[in-house]
């Protein structure tokens, strides 16, 4: 079971090296702890002030779906991908890491006229 564990591990952070590669951000940001999640936000157009409410609980739950959505939604995905995020997540972020989806960065703000 420890092997299935870390094998599942391994697999995630390779995702995640391809992704922070595909958003044009450095893959090693994957490994380090957290510089990843800075990284994840920055790929989300978050800003890196969301990293400290990720250590607040009960609002980390509700900021990681925010980060999940933000995620499929600057890759080109929809809101199924989301759920597919949410509930199996290691198979799709391999989809996202290895698959078709393109890095189309997060939406442009509002401009005052």
């Amino acid at each position: 079971m420890l092997f299935f564990y870390i094998a599942l591990l391994v697999l995630i952070v390779i995702a995640q090296i391809k992704i922070f590669t595909k958003a044009g951000k450095p893959g090693i940001a994957a490994i380090v702890p957290i510089w990843n999640l800075v990284v994840l936000c920055e790929i989300c157009g978050k800003s890196p002030v969301w990293v400290v409410l990720l250590c607040i609980p009960i609002v980390n739950f509700i900021c990681i779906l925010i980060l999940l959505n933000d995620l499929s939604t600057v890759s080109g995905k929809g809101s199924g991908f989301t759920l597919g995020l949410i509930f199996l997540g290691p198979i799709f972020f391999l989809i996202l890491g290895f698959g078709s989806a393109q890095y189309i960065g997060p939406p442009a703000a509002p401009t005052a006229a």
